[in-house]
């Protein structure tokens, strides 16, 4: 087989429908696998201005760690920020604060579960409002 006749092979092999080939002849062995490229890509994915602004937030409150320590809730419940409705709140913005100190509760399942410091200063900021749903670990107070 000519140099010629087995570039012509090669070329039929190419545009064909096979995926390989092999040809034996006093000597020579010529083996071709042909297969089809498949290139994947995929859709650039749409994304309204609300879900970009969402993400940006979060990445700003991530870089913005708060300073001081954080008192987060240890379940999940309800916040109230005082004993009763009547009642003046446990702690206000600006006092100081003693560990071991109440400063809220959370109602988990009709039982009131006091909020104690774990340490002692000023605090800075409440990071909930009264009545507000709370998750096991959010935030509830900042203290400096």
């Amino acid at each position: 087989m000519s140099f010629e006749e087995i570039l012509k092979l090669i070329d039929h092999v190419s545009d064909s429908a096979l995926t390989s080939f092999k040809y034996e002849e006093e000597g020579l062995k010529l083996s071709l696998q042909c297969g089809e490229k498949t290139v994947l890509t995929a859709a650039p994915a749409m994304l309204s201005t609300d879900s970009v602004e969402k993400s940006r937030e979060k990445e700003q409150k991530k870089s913005r760690e708060p300073e001081g320590n954080l008192v987060k809730s240890p379940l999940v419940g309800t916040f109230y920020a005082a004993p009763s409705q009547d009642a003046a709140p446990y702690v206000k913005v600006g006092d100081t604060v003693k560990k071991g100190q109440v400063l809220a509760i959370v109602e988990a399942m009709k039982l009131m579960n006091e909020i104690e410091s774990d340490f002692d200063g000023t605090v800075a900021e409440i990071c909930v409002e009264n009545g507000e749903s709370v998750e096991y670990g959010k935030i509830l107070f900042r203290i400096i």
